[in-house]
């Protein structure tokens, strides 16, 4: 029977994320720049964020709503709310969550030596594969498409 026990990711201590025994701790750069990653990968965000814009998403990320939107990026949140919330399995926020927890979590297994990073020359992406089993690559769930509510920051418009 295998007693390993997983570690915790932490980079800092400005953000925490819990799932289950997990206790993962985020330094605020850190903990943005997965914000950002994740909205991207979900189709929600193009281009790279401005500071206001990235302040916006993080509060979205940590709060689940923006009161006082700092950029664009906030008042459009706001204006598109509708499509963005739903079931709590399907709304924006949980997937920015998800997406945030998961990235991190994939990281520790790395640095614990359950997982390897390689990169796909074909399709240009990294994958993540176990070594002890002959490099097979990790499935990772899909995610839902924001892409029909997207922001385009207006540093990616021009």
């Amino acid at each position: 029977m295998d007693a390993h026990v997983r570690g915790n990711y932490n980079s800092g201590e400005d953000f925490v994320l819990e799932y289950g025994e997990l206790r993962f701790t985020f330094n605020e750069r850190d903990f943005a720049e997965r914000c950002e990653q994740a909205a991207r990968r979900l189709g929600f965000v193009g281009g790279t964020l401005d500071e206001p814009e990235l302040e916006d998403l993080v509060n979205l990320a940590v709060n689940g709503e923006i009161h006082e939107p700092a950029s664009a990026l906030g008042e459009h949140v706001n204006d598109c709310w509708p499509d963005l919330v739903g079931p709590a399995d399907r709304s924006l926020v949980h997937w920015l969550r998800r997406l945030v927890f998961r990235s991190a979590w994939l990281d520790q297994r790395v640095k614990e030596g359950e997982l390897d990073v390689r990169f796909d020359a074909e399709s240009g992406t990294f994958d993540y594969v176990q070594p002890d089993r002959g490099d097979e690559p990790v499935e990772l769930a899909p995610e839902p498409s924001w892409g029909r509510v997207a922001y385009i920051p207006r540093s990616a418009a021009s």
